[in-house]
């Protein structure tokens, strides 16, 4: 049981590298599917196993390239520990359902608008250029820190999600490239964001230590090869698969909550 959950730890890193997510999308249902955790006990391995900074590979690969804004991360990082812990007391008290649903919604709208569909039907369709050092318009800190409180809600409640937030957010209302918006919600997450829902997890007898920090290192091995592989990606394509990637989450979460 062990090694299946050191490569789990492994994937989680790979997807948290590729896509700038935390790697709770894959920990979370794995733990519960695979090896029979109920779901407030998985959600609070998958938060402790990224207390620690596992992503700090992927995050010193993704600096390396010129892709991460670190005073944004920061704002993001602030809000994400205050919404942690909210999601966590939501998630221990209440029917997350309809929550669920709405979150697979959202999910669902940002992967179809990420394929541009109307774009294949455009006579110019060709004639659209895609340029990745666009300039960005500027925005308030407190835009930011309000990204990572609703991240922080997300993943305190699924144990999971903050990145999935985080990053289509930033490339859909912040103007920031795909590559650029996974590096800094992975910078971002870097810090221990989640402890507050760790906290409140660990306090109602949910947490597996010994099982948390086995992931933790897959993770901090996985995120390694995961920034690498989104590095070697172009812009365009990178959007693409992450579509894919989220119409995946959403199909799973109407499932596992309807």
């Amino acid at each position: 049981m062990e090694i299946g959950i050191l490569i789990v730890g492994i994937l989680a890193g790979v997807m948290s590298g590729l896509f700038g997510i935390g790697g709770g999308i894959v920990m979370v249902p794995t733990l519960i599917a695979i090896f029979g955790m109920n779901m407030l006990d998985a959600n609070a391995t998958s938060l402790a196993a990224m207390l620690l900074p596992v992503g700090v590979f992927g995050v010193i690969n993704y600096y390396k390239a010129g892709y991460i804004n670190l005073k944004d991360s920061l704002w993001i990082a602030l809000g994400l520990f205050g919404g942690s812990f909210f999601g966590a007391e939501l998630a221990v008290s209440l029917d997350v359902n309809l929550l669920a649903k709405l979150y697979a919604a959202y999910l669902l709208w940002i992967a179809v608008g990420y394929f541009d569909i109307p774009s294949y039907f455009s006579r110019n369709k060709n004639k659209k250029q895609t340029n990745d050092n666009k300039a960005k318009t500027h925005h308030a800190v407190w835009q930011f820190i309000f990204i990572g409180v609703l991240a922080g809600v997300i993943a305190g409640m699924f144990g999971k999600g903050g990145g999935l937030v985080i990053v289509p957010i930033l490339i859909k209302y912040f103007d920031y490239d795909p590559k650029a918006a996974s590096a800094t919600s992975l910078a971002a997450l870097q810090l221990p964001v989640g402890l507050p829902s760790v906290i409140v997890y660990a306090q109602d007898g949910h947490l597996n230590f010994f099982y948390a920090g086995l992931m933790a290192f897959g993770i901090l091995v996985g995120v390694f090869f995961g920034s690498k592989l989104a590095l070697n990606l172009s812009s365009a394509i990178f959007k693409k698969v992450y579509a894919v990637f989220l119409l995946g989450v959403a199909v799973y979460m109407v499932v596992k909550y309807i």
